[in-house]
Formats: C-alpha cells, sequence, structure tokens
C-alpha cells in the first residue's frame, strides 16, 4: 500500500512538471498579448471538462481543466473559419501583424527563459558532479600498463583536449560526446604515435586518500581483429566524485546557458533521426509516456533529475511550438510574416481552415501516441 501510494506521489509530480511547462507556455502567449493590446477570451490549463473556472476584470475567462495535457489561450476572432469576426476591429486578425507575431513567439520564448532560470539556478543550488572516462581494467603487456596506466585511473585529458563532463549535461549528452572524443583518439592513432593522457589518481585509502594528477604517453598498436588502433585498457564513464560543487555566480549562468544549448541540440538530434532511425521512432512518447517516465526518474534521481528533466522538456516545447506545422506557433509566426512582408492579409478563411486542419491531425496523433503509452505500461 505504501510503495503505491509512493508511485502515486512521483506520478503528480510528472503531471505537475507537465502542468508547470504548459503554463509558462501559454502565460507567455497571455502577457503578450495583454501588452500590445489583443483581447484574450479564455486562458486555460489542461483540456477537457472545467475543474473551476471565473471571469476576469476584464471579461477574459480563466479556467483550470481535468486533463493536464496541454492548455489554450483563445483570442477574440482567433481561427474563425466562417469569417464572423472578419470586420470586427477587436478580431485576432485585425490586429498589427507585429502584434500577433510578438504574441505568437513569446510562448516558446518564455519555454526558453524557464529552462534557462531553472538551469541557472540548479547550478548554483544543487551543484554539478564531473564525469570522465575511468579506467576500469588494465591488459598485461599493453601499451597502457607500459606507461604506467592503472586500473581507477580517470582520464580528465586527451592530447590536451578536455574530457570531462558535468552529469547532468542534458542527462549524459555531453559526456556522452566526450567519451567518444577519448575513445575516437585512440582508434583513429597511427600505430606507434605518442598519445598524452592526463590522468587523475587516488593514492591511499579512507581519511588518508590523495588525489594527483599526472601525465602519461602511451603508444597505440594496431588490432587487426578489431580494424583499429588500442592501447590496452578498458574503460567507462565513472564519476570522479558523488559530491556535488556548487557553482559560482558566472560560471552558474555560462554552464546553464550550456545546458539549455545542449538540451537544444539534442532535441534537433532526435528530429533529425526520426524518420530513418527505428530507435528514435520507439522511442517517442506522448503525455502519458512522458509522465511515465519522469515519475521513474525522478524516483531514481530526486530534485535534481526533477529540475534537469524541466530544463530538457521545456527546451523540447518550445522548439516543437516552432515546427512550421499549422496549428502551431511556428505555422502561426510564419503566415503572420508573409502578412507583414505582403502588407495584405491572408484571407481569414484559408489561414484559419489551415490551422484547423493541421490541429486535428496533431490531436489524432497525440491520441495514438496516449493509446501506445498506456498500452506499454500494460
Amino acid at each position: 500500500m505504501l510503495e503505491l501510494l509512493s508511485q502515486g506521489w512521483y506520478i503528480l509530480l510528472g503531471i505537475l512538471l507537465l502542468g508547470i511547462l504548459v503554463a509558462v507556455h501559454e502565460f507567455g502567449h497571455f502577457m503578450a498579448a495583454r501588452l500590445t493590446g489583443i483581447e484574450v477570451m479564455e486562458f486555460a490549463i489542461g483540456m477537457g471538462p472545467k475543474i473551476v473556472g471565473w471571469t476576469g476584470k476584464r471579461g477574459t475567462k480563466f479556467s483550470l481543466r481535468w486533463i493536464p495535457f496541454g492548455g489554450f489561450c483563445a483570442f477574440y476572432g482567433e481561427d474563425d473559419v466562417e469569417g464572423k469576426s472578419k470586420d470586427d476591429p477587436r478580431a485576432y486578425n485585425k490586429q498589427a501583424a507585429w502584434k500577433r507575431m510578438l504574441t505568437v513567439a513569446s510562448g516558446p520564448l518564455m519555454n526558453f527563459v524557464l529552462a534557462l532560470a531553472v538551469a541557472i539556478i540548479f547550478c548554483w543550488t544543487c551543484g554539478v558532479m564531473t564525469v570522465n572516462p575511468g579506467i576500469s581494467a588494465v591488459e598485461a603487456g599493453g601499451p597502457a600498463e607500459a606507461a604506467g596506466v592503472l586500473t581507477g585511473d580517470y582520464v580528465l585529458a586527451i592530447n590536451g583536449q578536455d574530457v570531462s563532463a558535468y552529469v547532468e549535461d542534458v542527462m549524459g549528452v555531453s559526456a556522452a560526446e566526450r567519451m567518444s572524443l577519448f575513445s575516437d583518439t585512440i582508434a583513429e592513432a597511427a600505430p606507434g604515435e605518442e598519445i598524452a593522457l592526463t590522468l587523475l589518481r587516488t593514492v591511499g585509502e579512507g581519511d588518508a586518500a590523495v588525489t594527483e594528477t599526472l601525465e602519461v604517453t602511451v603508444a597505440p598498436f594496431w588490432d587487426e581483429e578489431m580494424g583499429q588502433s588500442r592501447i590496452g585498457i578498458s574503460y567507462v564513464a565513472y564519476p570522479i566524485s558523488f559530491e556535488r560543487t556548487r557553482l559560482g555566480f558566472f560560471e552558474g549562468v555560462g554552464h546553464g546557458w550550456n545546458i539549455c544549448v545542449e538540451s537544444g541540440a539534442a532535441v534537433f538530434s532526435v528530429l533529425g533521426r526520426i524518420f530513418t532511425d527505428r530507435t528514435v521512432q520507439e522511442g517517442l512518447t506522448g503525455p502519458v509516456g512522458v509522465i511515465d517516465q519522469t515519475s521513474q526518474l525522478v524516483q531514481m534521481g530526486g530534485v535534481p533529475v526533477f529540475l534537469n528533466l524541466m530544463v530538457l522538456i521545456s527546451v523540447n516545447l518550445g522548439l516543437m511550438n516552432l515546427l512550421p506545422i499549422p496549428g502551431l506557433d511556428g505555422a502561426r509566426f510564419i503566415f503572420h510574416t508573409i502578412e507583414a512582408i505582403r502588407r495584405k492579409p491572408i484571407r481569414q478563411e484559408v489561414e484559419a481552415g489551415i490551422h484547423l486542419v493541421g490541429m486535428l491531425l496533431l490531436f489524432g496523433l497525440l491520441v495514438l501516441m496516449t493509446g501506445r503509452d498506456i498500452f506499454r505500461l500494460f
């Protein structure tokens, strides 16, 4: 019983995470609309039946809804397929193009702002933990043994290039890239070519243990069976220490920015392989899958993982909404940009119809992915 209650708590955290990201996104649209004088008809967090609702002083209807998979900020006369409000000066499409462009862009922008703020605060408060290639075995008689490399050493740099990374860098994306630098440098070296390794070694045990940094030079040999150069070691990514290091103000800002940039790079990497990589296709999930994975990861890693997921998913949400797909912010921004360039509005019925079809297709995809997520759970 206690285990079920505990699991339910982590599921609620997953729902809370999605709710925060959606609320921030829609709040960006809402605030930009208010600042530019665009009339907001309704602001909702969640979908489906209302849990609670009220009307603001300016006539905007606010609501919190039962299904925590989305939300919306509806503007007066937006997506008017029948053209009933085309002559109404309050209508969304009657507003200046630059106002609509700013309003549309402010949703994803707020997701990026949230991601950066959380990443920076994380670096200041939780701190970071470094990870390096750790030597798990040294082959007898190999070049590494001859150079003095020992099991348990950590590799800080290879040929002067840093291979250390933070565990928090996009759930290990940066660490994987640094590991690739380490392995590729060795594999692509010419036999006999000298490779400089900067090692971190712990000497002694317990309170008497001290760490030292040393430089060694290794000459790889050609392994015919593997078809590449080797130095006679086995390695894996090991954290140097499970003690987190809190970063200073400017270092935290810089590292927080890097986390967000690498999160964006990870999203683009997945998008680039979505039609060719079966592993990526099978890994795609809807809101139910996101909540399930979030609850499991947070249960294992606690607050640091929750904050990291908030950064990664917030960047993901912002970038996905900027894609030029009808119904999403990216397509709306393109329509408004075309109008600003032409100095002539696109027929309201045409634009609204395109967005309606896009939204229906996206909703259908959401239903399919949700069904697949539920099937996977059971």
